[in-house]
This record gives C-alpha cells, structure tokens and sequence, in this order.
C-alpha cells in the first residue's frame, strides 16, 4: 500500500486537527487541512498589545503525556516552551468574600479555614462510601456529594467544574466528564485508595495526573504552538476555507467549500471532521438527521473572557497563584479570575499586573440574554473588592465565546455510541475535536493520536489504493 496515493482531508486547523496532521504527515500520508478562519489554532487565540499578552482561549496546558514534548520539539518550539512558576501551583477558593488556598496536602488541610470542622470529618468515611451503578445517569454533583459530602461539593468541586467546563456539576455526567475520578471508584472502590494505585499505573504509561503534571504555555502565548504545528505543515493548511457539505462520491468523497468568494471542491478518500459540533452538524449528508440531532444537542454555554491589566503597586492581594474560583453559593457574577502575569513570564510589563476573568457559563448563561453588557461593570467591581485594588484598570479587553466550552452532560453517551455508530455506517468519515474524550489541551492531543490510530486501522482493513 502506497501512502502518497490516499488522500486525507481534516476539517478545522485547532490543535485537534493540527495534531493529528503531525502524526498523518509523520507517517507519510497526504493531508489537506481546511480551515474557515485566516490563522490556525481554533480557540487557543493570543493576541499582544500595549505590553501585554493576552489568551483569550486556553491560557495553558497541563503535561500529561509525553507527545506533548515530542511535538514541540519536532516543531521547534522547545526553546519557546515555559512552565509555570512554583507559586503558581497554589489556588484559591473565594469564601465569604475571603481567599482561602485549597489545601494541598494533610497539615494545610486541617488548618484550612476553607472547609468546616464537619466537613472535613465527613471525608474520613470516604473510604466506607457505598458504589454506585448509575453511571453515564450520575451527575457530578451526585457523585461527590455521596462519597465526600455537600460541602466539598459546593466549596471545591462546584468551582472547580465551572473553571474547567464553565459547567455546572448538577447537570455534567461524571462519568463522561470527568472519567478518570469514575475511574477510580470503578476499579479501586474509592477516591482515596485509587489516587494511590492509580498513581502507579500512571507511572507504567508515563503519563501524569492533571494534580501533578506540569503546567506550560509559550513565551509569546499559546495559539504559538498550533502555529507552529501549521508552519511545519506548510501548504497542506489551507485558509478561509468554509467547508459547505461532505457528500459520497463513488468509492470517496467530495469536500465542497467556499474559498473567498469562489466554490471549490476537493475529492478524497478519507475525511476527519474535528469542527465544533454544531459546526459539523451543517456538514455531513445525513438523511434521517439522527447525526444532526446529536451534533446540535451537544450544548455550548455563553462564556466571555475579559482581560484586566492594573498597575502592580495598587493590587492589594498578594499574586503568590494561579488564581481563585468562585463556589455558586457566593452569588457573585463571575466564574474566577486568573492571575496571568503570576504563573508566566512575558505576560506584561513589570511594572504592571495582568488578569484572566470569566464570565458566564452554563451557570448563568442569561447575562447575556439581550444582548446585555451593563455586567462587565459589575464584574470588574467584585474583582476590585476580592483583590483589595483600588483603582480601575488602565487596560480593558474582552472576547465573546457564543458558544464555548461542549458539556458533557448526563446522558452523554448516548452521543457517543451514535458518533461510534455513524463512523461505523459511513466508513471513511471519521469525527473527532473536544467533545469527543475530553475538553483539555493534552486530551486533545492524546485523543489525536488515537484518531490516527482508528484511520490506520481503516486503512489496513479496507486496503485502500
């Protein structure tokens, strides 16, 4: 089988489609990237103004696995590759309008005044909890609150889904959402006994735990590394290129875009979607919408990001973290703030302090019912009061996500099994991006090189030529 005479084509040039390009070209295939926007990366956008770098996507990304290194070295990036600071690992919990570091090991966390004396004996009967057999049906919410209690619920894991998903955990299956916590009462019974064993498998695979895998980002931002992916790619990704249909063609396929303002086509063999959902489901020829219905059920909460940059000298709070989220019981009008200029270097002037809010999410979408924008101002003054500053900020920026982050919501798998089934019942269409095996930038990654895996088998199996 010659591998310069199949044609792969891969909807969306984000780090989903990116990556597994990397691997397809590694390999030898011929590959063609089609991207509706005029520069690479999906949501990983930096942009640089006034001395200050701002990401209005992923701001970092946790190294859970080693393709990480092994991508960016190839791209040439490992000079341009940077952790986070030391500090940076602390993070805090906003509590009756007071920040408390969420402890992080047995001596803080009996001193923390984050959690009640009751709470914290709650979580010495973890281990006696009793399983349970609900599920892709068990919300997160269910879950913690049976094998740690309510307040830990509301205090740690309440904040914690709405920093990552911008979620909120009584509705997100926990078994979709966050599998590898499921995991670890599936296999080991319990919380506190599977960090320990599940800790040692992690070391056979080399991988690390999202606690204690290093965070990194790049000197000029993240959107530098799916840059660099598509600079190393070259001409295989093509720009403003909006994919119309995917449509049968004999033995392939025909892509159908619009470039500028003319219509082209491409015919290929093997087509990856790795678009937003509800990007995908105005794409593929799906005759009884089962497809669409699936796609266009995924929800995706209004988020938006805004960006704060103050003088240092006037911020009261001391920036020793990656920043605080907010519990749902503290009614304020933001999600949490990170503390940008904190965790990386290169991220504004030194003289200045550089900030991450959001806004939002799927816990209060209808801010922005209307059209509304009279919030900005109040979020700016419940950030001013919890960081003890004084003054108003001398540089505003904001970005909108319509629609942002893809829940993975209780019932998740029914979505699942039917994408299984589609790519079953239309063998070359492949379908993959982060609301397919998580959210994150090194899910991504590690999904993508499963992707490549499934094509190969596709491949080997049905003996393209």
């Amino acid at each position: 089988m010659d591998k310069n005479t199949i044609d792969i084509t891969i909807l969306g040039a984000g780090i989903s489609g990116l990556t597994t390009a990397f691997w397809l070209n590694k390999q030898g295939f011929e590959i063609t990237v089609l991207e509706s926007k005029k520069e690479p990366g999906g949501s990983m956008v930096t942009r640089h103004e006034d001395g200050f770098l701002i990401d209005y996507g992923p701001n970092s990304g946790l190294e859970t696995t080693p393709l990480i290194g092994q991508i960016v070295e190839h791209v040439g990036l490992k000079g341009e590759m940077i952790y986070a600071l030391e500090k940076a690992n602390k993070r805090y919990i906003l509590r009756q309008n007071q920040l408390h570091a969420l402890p992080t090991h047995p001596v803080a966390f009996l001193k923390t005044k984050l959690f009640s004396p009751k709470a914290k004996l709650r979580l010495l009967a973890e281990p006696f909890s009793r399983k349970s057999h609900e599920g892709y049906y068990q919300s997160i919410s269910e879950f913690v609150k049976r094998r740690l209690g309510q307040e830990f619920l509301d205090y740690a894991v309440n904040p914690f889904v709405a920093g990552i998903f911008a979620g909120n955990p009584d509705n997100l299956s926990v078994k979709s959402a966050l599998p590898k916590l499921y995991r670890l009462e599936e296999l080991y019974g319990g919380l506190f006994k599977g960090f320990v064993l599940g800790a040692k498998e992690r070391k056979k695979r080399a991988e690390q735990s999202k606690q204690s895998a290093r965070m990194f980002s790049f000197k000029k931002g993240m959107q530098s590394f799916p840059e660099a992916i598509a600079t190393k790619l070259g001409g295989n990704v093509r720009y403003n290129c909006k994919v119309e249909s995917v449509v049968k063609s004999g033995s392939k396929f025909k892509v159908l875009y619009r470039h500028g303002d003319n219509s082209e086509e491409i015919v290929t063999d093997i087509v990856l979607s790795t678009v937003p959902a509800y990007h995908a489901a105005s794409i593929f020829d799906d005759p009884e919408n089962k497809l669409v219905d699936h796609l266009n059920n995924i929800y995706y909460p209004p988020v938006k990001v805004l960006y704060l940059g103050f003088r240092k000298e006037v911020v009261g709070q001391v920036l020793d973290g990656f920043g605080f989220l907010i519990p749902e019981k503290e009614n304020k009008t933001f999600l949490g703030a990170i503390w940008n200029s904190a965790i990386f270097p290169y991220r504004a002037e030194d003289d200045m302090a550089a900030f991450t809010l959001f806004v939002g999410g799927a816990r209060s979408p209808e801010l922005f019912d209307n059209g509304n924008d009279k919030h900005v101002n109040s979020v700016i003054k419940e950030f001013k009061e919890i960081m003890n500053i004084g003054e108003d900020p001398v540089f505003i920026k904001e970005k909108m996500w319509a629609k942002a982050i893809p829940q993975y919501r209780l019932g998740y798998i029914e979505h699942e099994r039917y994408f299984e089934q589609f790519e079953s019942n239309n063998p070359g269409i492949f379908l993959s991006g982060n609301y397919r095996g998580g959210i994150s930038v090194g899910d991504c990654i590690k999904n993508s090189e499963l992707t490549v895996k499934k094509i190969c088998e596709y491949i080997n199996r049905n003996a393209i030529r």
